[in-house]
């Protein structure tokens, strides 16, 4: 029941044998060779450029977030507050009928 169950193992066929391989020579460089121009290769991400309008709308999407999780958060805050309040005011009204039921005997 708990014991490891491991995949089947993989029963393709061994791959095809190759061409053989040609050993690589010394270049031939002729004599007289142009220069060759530098080309820098492309990034792999493009940049990102911000706008004045981006900016904008950046600034206005985090304000956003910062005032949602603040209000979240006060909620939870009060949320916790008004249960304290209750069980605080529970045990004081038990106290006194546990006071009066005391008094009476």
């Amino acid at each position: 029941m708990f014991t490891p169950k491991y995949p089947t193992p993989d029963t393709a066929p061994a791959p095809a044998p190759t061409a053989p391989q040609i050993t690589a020579q010394a270049p031939v460089v002729p004599a007289a060779t142009a220069p060759v121009a530098q080309v820098a290769p492309a990034p792999a991400r493009p940049t990102v450029q911000l706008t004045p309008g981006s900016t904008l709308a950046l600034a206005a999407g985090g304000g956003a977030v910062v005032l949602v999780v603040g209000a979240v958060l006060v909620s939870m805050l009060l949320a916790v507050a008004i249960t304290a309040v209750s069980v605080a005011l529970v045990a004081v009204v038990l106290k006194s009928l546990l006071k009066d039921l005391n008094n009476q005997r």
